[in-house]
């Protein structure tokens, strides 16, 4: 007989189902022996229950209540044995105060999705209408570390050899004209790589991929009837989960191995992948908004609040990540790490970027520790990292962005002026001939390869 590991045995059971103590770390739903960790932080709630769903049941199977001794810190742990891990969905019950204006929001009644789970379900088509009535729409699952990458790892192309091609996943390819098999879907785009490297292109910016809402304010148009939705996709719902609708198999729940297949073949042909990402807010809005997440776990941590309990609004969508709070700090860095190491992503586009510098106040930080920590990283230390240097809420840091040697910029003064020129404005010559030198009014200290020169993008 096998010897069994005592660290593996379990010491509880719940409705037939066997558990232990868990590790707090790594945060998230973690295989390990026989079973599964999960670990949740939340500073504030008084219990937690781990919900368990088999794949797409209206209802769970189980509800887990975590032991007061299986709290460590402000970290609910369990490990949990003999799981289905194909076939499993999770999620988490908090409960605590509500007492809005001191920025607690806990719900006992709402099953709320793991900020770290790595795959999320039950949205699984572009499109699709949700169900409305569904108790649970954003459902944790788990993903598998097994594709095999055939040796590859990010490209490390010079910065300044990079020619950038901005692409929204669905728009690239959804057309008719692109005559392809799954037009817009990350698989499409494997499809269109000859024509990108007959532009001269060898790196690709992904518009966000990250799962998010599409049908968050949702609205027809009174002119045709047509059904108005969040196209763009900056909105994220989870940082960790690539979008199923934007994946062919995502019905499959394939999405992790279908992004993983197109950036394998992107490098090589040695095209560059990077990501735009969306850390400055959630898509749970304001006070008004829907409870996913983030709102329901720890509201005061996630989340900028107004001494009155509302929420800053530096994003323009209605609520702001509170990034420089040290919890919230360590899941950007544990997101990027992810993305880079599992996904071998190339560099970082950062949405609202100047947000990131924004203390928990909202004033600005003369040395955010969070943009600090990005540059010194070790594991994203090839990665480019790239800041939108601006915010909604009236931050504009071009040629000022707090940069550690790291941080290269969008240079939006580029894109005005060369703009303006082009369509003949007078006075811009003495400018212009500071932008087409690499901006040294602006990168004197910083060099030329701080500046990302543009024309156009997404925001028109």
């Amino acid at each position: 007989m096998a010897d069994i590991r005592i660290d593996y045995y379990p010491t509880h059971e719940h409705e037939g189902i066997k558990f232990r103590r868990g590790r707090p770390l790594p945060f998230g739903a973690t295989m390990v022996p026989n079973g599964v960790n999960f670990s949740v932080y939340s500073s504030a709630a008084i219990s937690c229950t781990l919900v368990l769903f088999e794949r797409g049941e209206a209802q769970p199977y189980a509800e887990i209540p975590f032991p007061d001794e299986f709290r460590i810190g402000d970290v609910f742990c369990m490990t949990v044995f003999d799981l289905d891990y194909e076939r499993l969905e999770y999620g988490y019950r908090m409960d605590g105060p509500f007492i809005p204006e001191q920025g607690y929001r806990f719900d006992k009644n709402i099953i709320l999705s793991d900020p770290y789970s790595k795959v999320l379900g039950g949205r699984d088509t572009w499109r699709a209408e949700p169900n409305w009535d569904n108790i649970y729409p954003y459902r944790s699952r788990l993903a598998f570390e097994d594709f095999d990458w055939e040796n590859d790892h990010p490209l490390e192309t010079p910065i300044e050899d990079l020619s950038i091609y901005e692409m929204h996943v669905r728009g690239f390819t959804s057309h008719p004209s692109a005559d392809i098999k799954n037009g817009g879907t990350f698989s499409g785009i494997r499809s269109k790589i000859p024509y990108l490297k007959s532009l001269g292109i060898n790196c690709i910016e992904l518009m966000p991929i990250y799962e998010f809402d599409e049908w968050e304010n949702s609205r027809v148009n009174p002119e045709n009837g047509e059904m108005l939705v969040n196209y763009w996709g900056y909105s994220t719902v989870n940082f960790f989960s690539p979008k199923a609708g934007y994946a062919a198999t995502g019905k499959f729940g394939m999405q992790v191995d279908e992004l993983k297949t197109l950036i394998k073949e992107l490098h090589k042909h040695g095209i560059e992948v990077f990501l735009d990402v969306v850390f400055n807010h959630t898509a749970e809005g304001d006070h008004r908004g829907h409870t996913i997440s983030f709102r329901g776990i720890d509201n005061k941590t996630y989340y900028m609040l107004t001494p009155e309990g509302y929420y800053f609004n530096f994003s323009g969508t209605g609520n702001t990540l509170n990034c420089n709070h040290p919890v919230v700090r360590n899941m950007v860095l544990d997101c990027l790490r992810y993305w880079a190491s599992e996904y071998h992503i190339d560099g970082f586009r950062f949405d609202l970027a100047a947000i990131l510098g924004r203390a928990q106040d909202g004033s600005p930080l003369s040395n955010p520790p969070l943009l600090e920590s990005l540059a010194y990283d070790p594991v994203l230390a090839k990665c480019k990292l790239v800041a939108e240097a601006w915010d909604a809420g009236g931050l504009y840091q071009v040629g000022s962005f707090p940069a550690y040697g790291r941080w290269a910029e969008w240079n939006g003064k580029y894109r005005d002026a060369v703009r303006r020129f082009l369509k003949g404005d007078t006075g811009l010559v003495g400018e212009i001939s500071q932008r087409i030198q690499g901006s040294p009014d602006l990168y004197s200290s910083r060099g030329p390869t701080a500046s990302i020169n543009f024309v156009a993008c997404h925001d028109g």
